[in-house]
């Protein structure tokens, strides 16, 4: 399931529409298990992320191609867009989904290592990313589970290596998004896998106690890409989100 410019309209049936941003290197492919869950109820668009070099660039283009009113959810980098979303436009939000993600801005050390992968995807070398990046994305079990190491890698080569670059410069420069939390007064999931070494439970942790309707889900033997590593799981998680008041 691939992304297309601007906003892929992928079912239209009534019911509170829900927008799910992805992930770096990612399409809707890494929200496939819960668009076939959720969309018997409601519409359901995957945000095109691939185009800005901007986090507020990311969230002005979904704003600008997303129902009035709508659900929003992100996964790592979709989060960071998602609260993009709710510093621009949060009277159009009706409640978020923060998955796999952070608040905080990002560090020296993790800027470092997006500059040596730029640096890979500069020089033409952007086959020799998915593996750097396999090793951190997954729980330890599933790092020998080929078939979703397939998808992952698929997904990174319909994302293309300029994509890649312009998520990464956006991933760099976003703001600390902490001091807005508590401004989030929608009903609020967040979800962490419990194994996630790029968005530990920690960080998960501190965001749910700083947004006053939040709930805080941890996902047991999962990591980084929750969605399709624990499908069941993150769809009951959101299904809950979806029927809270």
């Amino acid at each position: 399931m691939s992304q297309r410019p601007v906003v892929e309209r992928l079912h239209s049936i009534g019911g509170e529409p829900l927008v799910l941003v992805p992930g770096l290197n990612c399409t809707g492919t890494l929200f496939a298990p819960q668009i076939r869950a959720l969309s018997g109820k409601r519409t359901v668009t995957v945000a095109e992320n691939r185009l800005d070099d901007t986090l507020e660039g990311m969230a002005r283009r979904l704003l600008a191609a997303a129902p009035e009113r709508f659900a929003l959810g992100g996964l790592s980098m979709g989060g960071y867009v998602a609260l993009a979303v709710m510093r621009l436009a949060p009277e159009r939000v009706t409640r978020l989904a923060l998955l796999d993600t952070t608040a905080r801005p990002d560090t020296e050390e993790a800027s470092a290592n997006r500059r040596r992968l730029i640096a890979l995807a500069e020089q033409g070398r952007f086959e020799e990313v998915h593996p750097v990046l396999w090793q951190r994305l997954v729980a330890r079990r599933r790092l020998a589970d080929k078939l979703l190491e397939g998808e992952v890698r698929r997904m990174m080569v319909e994302t293309g290596a300029q994509a890649f670059i312009r998520q990464q410069r956006a991933i760099m420069a976003r703001p600390d998004a902490r001091p807005d939390l508590p401004l989030i007064t929608v009903p609020t999931l967040v979800l962490v896998g419990e194994e996630d070494e790029i968005t530990p439970p920690s960080v998960a942790e501190e965001m749910a106690t700083a947004i006053p309707a939040s709930s805080l889900v941890v996902v047991p033997g999962c990591g980084h890409l929750s969605t399709m590593e624990r499908p069941d799981a993150v769809n009951a998680a959101l299904a809950a989100w979806l029927q809270r008041n």
